[in-house]
């Protein structure tokens, strides 16, 4: 092992982000682009979150593993993550699947998404490989993971995070002893094995993982000489390291990044249209659980030039205005009323509009004396005159994409075929 000479193990690391998953849940949401391209909080995108904590971990060797409708997410990347500098040993590579192993084959797991990139890889000369989801929202700072791997002489080391027994059938759930060593892990199990002395609760996967390189690289090897192996890190690397090997678990209380202000560790999958909208309105509460206020751990982001947000009309029944509300540059608030809403760049409302619990992305347009309640807009959704959405369930499903919760996506596509009726 290179002697470190106190230098932080993050600086010896590459950042791998594997940014190709669809988001099926999110509906048409990802019917043009990925899940991590998918815009949150006012400015960000969801895969800023695992970008920024690398970054503000130490880490100067980034890898983003792209594939389903990736053109969004590619372009945000040129234009918000083009700083790195080579001769100060930083890098940020763009990997799409480019059939590099085979004409015929491309990413056909999270594990064969690395695979077919060792060759590139290996040209970094890096000591860790820290493999990351890009579609999570929280802060974290990996050193600390990377610390626990290295003291413990682990082969992988695994983020976790205790959540309810009962809704731990959607992740990677692993049973582990007293030393956190995991002693099982099973993909999305029926029955998830509890915390010792916690029947109640489970430790599942985040989809966070620390290797040594050389060794990642002995493992994807073999699994790809696998004919019955799915090239999956949750349903093949790590159940095989488990029973050969040395596989730990790093609790995510351990290194979450959190402001005087957070009370919890806070991690998100905005995997559905609920989650979605839920996490984006939680951001206007007056102490919101996630703090995008923390100057000591910024969320970094592309953002356009833009003049400031801009509020007119001052009489009854007209006056521009925003409650409890987060409105970002280039918003025209023209005589609308806004409560409790998440307004993205370049918005535009006119005169009479009420929004209330709205999550509106950019370039959109609410037009003249229409209400919106528990909406997610789509970007450049131009809503016509006195559209009332929110009010009425049954009309509301027969237009949009109403959620059993009573949030309601609407797209251009949609708006489109109601003024075409």
């Amino acid at each position: 092992m290179t002697e470190r000479r106190g230098q932080p193990l993050a600086r010896d690391a590459m950042a791998y982000v594997l940014a190709g998953g669809r988001g099926s849940r999110l509906k048409e949401l990802t019917g043009n682009r990925a899940k991590p391209a998918v815009y949150f909080g006012g400015k960000s995108r969801i895969i800023d979150f695992a970008l920024s904590n690398a970054i503000n971990s130490g880490i100067r060797r980034i890898g983003v593993a792209t594939q389903y409708k990736a053109h969004s997410l590619i372009q945000h990347l040129q234009r918000g993550w083009n700083f790195m500098r080579p001769e100060r040993n930083e890098s940020f590579d763009i990997l799409p699947a480019s059939q590099r192993v085979s004409e015929h084959q491309w990413y056909e797991g999270t594990a064969d998404a690395v695979f077919q990139n060792l060759d590139i890889i290996r040209g970094l000369n890096t000591e860790y490989m820290v493999i990351l989801a890009g579609d999570h929202i929280y802060k974290m700072d990996y050193e600390l993971m990377l610390q626990q791997h290295v003291n413990d002489g682990a082969d992988v080391t695994v983020g976790c995070m205790e959540v309810d027994r009962a809704e731990a059938s959607g992740f990677g759930v692993m049973a582990v002893d007293a030393q956190d060593r995991i002693i099982d892990f099973v993909e999305k199990p029926a029955d998830p094995p509890a915390i010792p002395g916690k029947p109640d609760r489970a430790l599942a996967s985040m989809g966070i993982y620390v290797f040594n390189t050389r060794f990642l690289f002995e493992m994807l090897r073999a699994d790809a000489a696998n004919p019955e192996s799915k090239r999956d890190f949750g349903g093949d690397i790590i159940p095989t390291i488990v029973k050969g090997g040395k596989a730990v678990a790093h609790r995510f209380d351990r290194s979450c990044v959190r402001s005087s202000s957070e009370t919890e560790a806070y991690w998100r999958d905005v995997g559905t249209i609920d989650a979605y909208w839920e996490a984006n309105i939680d951001l206007t509460d007056t102490l919101p659980k996630l703090d995008l206020y923390d100057k000591s751990w910024p969320i970094w982001t592309y953002s356009v030039i833009t003049p400031p947000a801009k509020f007119v009309h001052d009489v009854d029944g007209r006056r521009g205005s925003a409650i409890s509300s987060m409105v970002s540059g280039d918003c025209i608030i023209s005589g609308s009323t806004i409560n409790r809403s998440l307004i993205f760049t370049g918005v535009r409302t006119h005169s009479f509009a009420e929004l209330n619990e709205a999550v509106i992305l950019p370039r959109c347009t609410v037009g003249r004396g229409a209400r919106l309640t528990k909406v997610v807009l789509d970007r450049g959704v131009q809503i016509p005159e006195g559209l009332i959405v929110g009010e009425d369930p049954e009309l509301d499903a027969k237009r949009f994409r109403r959620t059993d919760s009573g949030v309601c996506l609407i797209t251009r596509a949609m708006i489109e075929k109601l003024e075409s009726e």
